[in-house]
């Protein structure tokens, strides 16, 4: 007799996603998927409110001027970032970075607060602003919900009671990342114009970072380029085949797509799946599945020179010197 667990891993085995991509009407596919992500994910649920920009400091530091700031992301919510912008680089391109299950955004800036802060950083290439201010693009770390300032402490993040919360309500937890980020962009283009490179906006991220770059990058079309780092992978290999953060799951979502269908959605832009050999709960093998199926629809429309996997010589990190190279040959930068 199986657990029911056990039954529903089976299950989900033999699952076919009904709108998975159709490349003879791709166009139509792709607004229609729009939609129906959209729609899993809570997103009519949100509204748009004064986004009450703040600008709480702004200082010198080495090799860069640190703007802290926040805004009203939704009513009574604010989300609070830190944009580094390099000196001597006029109008630089935008690297938004988001960090996964972790104490939060001062991972990215690399500063650490807590004890295994340091392992975090320096064991995985975690310090994606720092490094993203060194390839010459102003770098926003943005702290995601239930991590750090916005849930989090020194344990680390607290998806769950929020996850549920939002699950009975008709939100997503990706939804409300993906809403803060889409925010956010709101916020470059009204408020940063001068400074940086408003049509050049770039997203990154590892684990939860790179499942919410993923999906922001399906949905939202002012993105030039995604790098969603061990995030991709089919729902049956891994978080539908073993324990994940709840903040991961979208009720009815592997009826419908897989991943390689965010990577549809996400055409044109450019896309960087990176994908650690040695990742456990994003095994390799069916990250290339989806990054392979995604990479069709790009290869279809003769685009497949924007759409690449990086493959990290090890596990659930990110892959920085393998990752960079790329980011600067696609934007020719």
């Amino acid at each position: 007799m199986k657990t029911a667990y056990e039954l529903n891993k089976e299950l989900i085995q033999n699952l076919t996603p009904s709108m998975s991509y159709d490349l003879s009407s791709f166009k139509e596919w792709q607004n229609s998927a729009r939609k129906k992500l959209s729609q899993l994910l809570g997103m009519d649920k949100f509204k748009k409110v004064d986004m009450d920009f703040n600008i709480e400091y702004e200082k010198k530091i080495d090799g860069a001027t640190e703007i802290r700031f926040s805004y009203q992301s939704e009513a009574e919510y604010r989300v609070p970032c830190h944009m580094l912008i390099p000196n001597g680089i006029e109008k630089p391109p935008v690297m938004i970075c988001l960090q996964g299950h972790s104490t939060g955004m001062h991972i990215s800036l690399g500063r650490p607060k807590y004890n295994g802060d340091e392992e975090s950083i320096y064991g995985g290439d975690r310090d994606f602003c720092v490094r993203a201010v060194k390839e010459g693009f102003a770098a926003i770390a943005l702290e995601q919900r239930n991590f750090g300032e916005c849930g989090g402490d020194q344990n680390g993040s607290h998806c769950y009671e929020s996850s549920m919360v939002a699950l009975i309500m008709g939100k997503t937890t990706i939804g409300e990342r993906v809403w803060d980020v889409s925010r956010l962009i709101d916020v470059i283009k009204e408020k940063f114009n001068c400074l940086v490179n408003v049509n050049t906006i770039c997203c990154m991220g590892n684990s939860g970072g790179g499942t919410t770059t993923a999906y922001v990058a399906a949905l939202d079309e002012r993105i030039t380029l995604a790098m969603p780092s061990c995030a991709m992978c089919t729902y049956k290999d891994s978080i539908g085949a073993m324990f994940h953060c709840c903040c991961n799951y979208v009720p009815h979502i592997a009826e419908y797509f897989d991943m390689d269908d965010l990577i549809a959605m996400a055409y044109p832009k450019y896309f960087i799946q990176v994908s650690g050999k040695n990742d456990n709960i994003f095994p390799m093998f069916a990250a290339e599945k989806v990054f392979e199926s995604g990479k069709r629809v790009y290869d279809a429309f003769n685009k497949g020179h924007r759409c690449t996997l990086v493959k990290g010589d090890g596990g659930h990190r990110f892959y920085a010197d393998d990752a960079w190279p790329i980011v600067h040959k696609f934007l020719d930068i």
